[in-house]
């Protein structure tokens, strides 16, 4: 019996891990049928593990300016699509299509992001921007 107990316990916190980071990756929180364009100046960019983040002030039509926190991919997934840790800079302006927060928050996931340049650069797996099969994708 204490046996099979010692074999049961790892293996059910190997299922309780396992869970857990699959839930870590979701996009529930994302409208991911809708996307938002949004033009604003770079805050901050952290080119962090699991997920970069950029926070933008966007102005809302008046003086004021309104911070929006946007999720991206992992550095190593966006560094294999020409990324890196300079791709943003504080102080740029881009524009970014974004995955809106569903409860209403500012923010979201990034799609893709235009750089001051004109540089179209994706975050998430899709067609390249451009191409004819963009048509069809959300992406």
């Amino acid at each position: 019996m204490k046996l099979s107990t010692r074999c049961l316990l790892p293996g059910a916190l190997a299922l309780l891990v396992a869970t857990a980071a699959f839930g870590h990756h979701s996009t529930a929180m994302f409208d991911m049928q809708q996307i938002v364009k949004i033009t604003g100046t770079v805050k901050q960019f952290d080119w962090t593990n699991p997920h970069t983040f950029i926070w933008l002030d966007v102005g809302d039509g008046s003086t004021q300016k309104v911070e929006y926190s946007v999720e991206g991919m992992s550095p190593n997934y966006l560094s294999r699509n020409g990324w890196s840790h300079n791709t943003v800079k504080v102080g740029d302006k881009v524009t970014l299509d974004i995955h809106p927060l569903k409860d209403g928050r500012k923010g979201g996931i990034c799609a893709r992001i235009t750089l001051r340049d004109g540089t179209v650069l994706n975050n998430l797996p899709g067609p390249p921007p451009g191409s004819a099969a963009r048509a069809s994708s959300p992406y």
